[in-house]
């Protein structure tokens, strides 16, 4: 599974591909310029249960480490994966 970022003008994406098929995309707002905001997630339908989602989160948190920015996840599931997770709550 590759995860690709994208950022065009205040928006931005994390895009999971595999073998050049799109398996999801997460996107989000870009709030300032120390804050982005989450806004929505979804899987493809084949890619449910490989946890296609929480890779992509993995790669926007790793983002936000590098660029020392905060997250806000408004996405009810990248919100439920912060609620879970301890080893990525040092971005909110």
């Amino acid at each position: 599974m590759e995860i690709l970022l994208k950022e065009h003008d205040t928006k931005g994406f994390a895009i999971a591909q595999e073998h050049e098929k799109r398996a999801g995309i997460m996107s989000y707002s870009i709030a300032g310029p120390n804050l982005i905001i989450i806004d929505h997630t979804v899987v493809e339908p084949g890619y449910q249960g490989r946890d296609v989602g929480k890779q992509m989160l993995y790669k926007v948190v790793e983002m936000a480490r590098e660029k020392k920015i905060k997250i806000i996840p408004l996405c009810p599931f990248a919100a439920a994966m912060f609620k879970k997770t301890e080893d990525i709550k040092d971005v909110l």
